[in-house]
């Protein structure tokens, strides 16, 4: 099969965009990341403040036990008054995948109650949606979704 000079151009050209779009999507895999990393850290120290600047007006989240909560109602378990001793959080195994102006965001949070060695353990799916607004991103949708723990 002979190959033309414009069918090797234009194959090379598509590998570069190819390539430049996931050079572009990088930056935004990880700034969505940095968000549901924000999410997760102001939810565990009560930082209303950073909640409710991270999610947009219409935020929906859905508890592990299948409780709907709008944003207002979420600020409020946050709320100064209501802050308690809360448990260590790392957020790890992400999945982000973008579509235009919004992206869809899985990870494991791995919660940790006790800083000692006899500290309870438990881990979640957690799910989220984001979108772009004025060039910002803001949760609008989380789901969580508890692992059992291994069996001994």
């Amino acid at each position: 099969m002979k190959l033309s000079l414009s069918h090797i151009l234009s194959t090379c050209l598509l590998g570069a965009l190819g390539a430049m779009a996931g050079a572009q999507a990088a930056p935004a895999d990880a700034e969505l990341l940095a968000l549901v990393q924000r999410h997760a850290q102001a939810q565990s120290s009560f930082d209303q403040a950073t909640l409710k600047a991270i999610t947009a007006e219409n935020y929906v989240e859905i508890s592990p036990v299948g409780e709907v909560d709008g944003r207002e109602k979420m600020l409020s378990f946050y709320a100064p008054e209501q802050k308690r001793p809360s448990p260590q959080v790392q957020v790890d195994e992400p999945v982000v995948r973008i579509f235009g102006d919004t992206a869809l965001i899985s990870a494991r949070l791995s919660y940790r109650v006790n800083q000692d060695e006899a500290g309870r353990t438990f881990a979640m799916r957690a799910g989220y949606v984001a979108r772009l607004v004025d060039k910002q991103w803001l949760l609008v949708n989380a789901q969580y979704t508890g692992i059992r723990p291994p069996k001994p």
